[in-house]
């Protein structure tokens, strides 16, 4: 069972679900898929499983954008160490290649220089099914 979920003033033009990231089958892919820390917060030993449903929720020509949490010297977690490479690790062989990888100059202060955004598209390679 999966619950629609939203009390902002402008709910109308979009929609939060509340649902299992890795059961959830949805009635079509999506174009985009923007992960904001989500990888980070995920024990390193899902990350694959994080990859693999992101290929499967996106249609072949869709776009993940990434807010990449860059952290190293953390000890447990969530968050957990993570790098670009860990992204690369788990994407690349799905057949995502990062595009654009720039830092976030946004970035609330206590993370300036320690969040990267990145945007991936697929290169032709292992495409996923619903």
């Amino acid at each position: 069972m999966y619950q629609w979920s939203s009390s902002l003033p402008n709910a109308d033009w979009f929609s939060f679900l509340i649902a299992d990231f890795f059961k959830w089958r949805p009635s079509e892919p999506f174009d985009l898929i923007f992960d904001y820390t989500f990888f980070c917060a995920l024990d390193p030993s899902m990350r694959l499983a994080w990859a693999e449903t992101v290929s499967r929720l996106l249609k072949p020509d869709g776009e993940l954008i990434t807010l990449i949490y860059l952290i190293s010297d953390q000890e447990g977690g969530p968050p957990y160490n993570n790098t670009v490479a860990d992204y690369q690790n788990v994407l690349e062989p799905l057949g995502f290649k990062a595009v654009w990888m720039e830092d976030n100059e946004l970035a609330i202060k206590p993370r300036k220089g320690f969040e990267k955004l990145g945007r991936w598209k697929r290169c032709g390679r292992r495409q996923s099914s619903l």
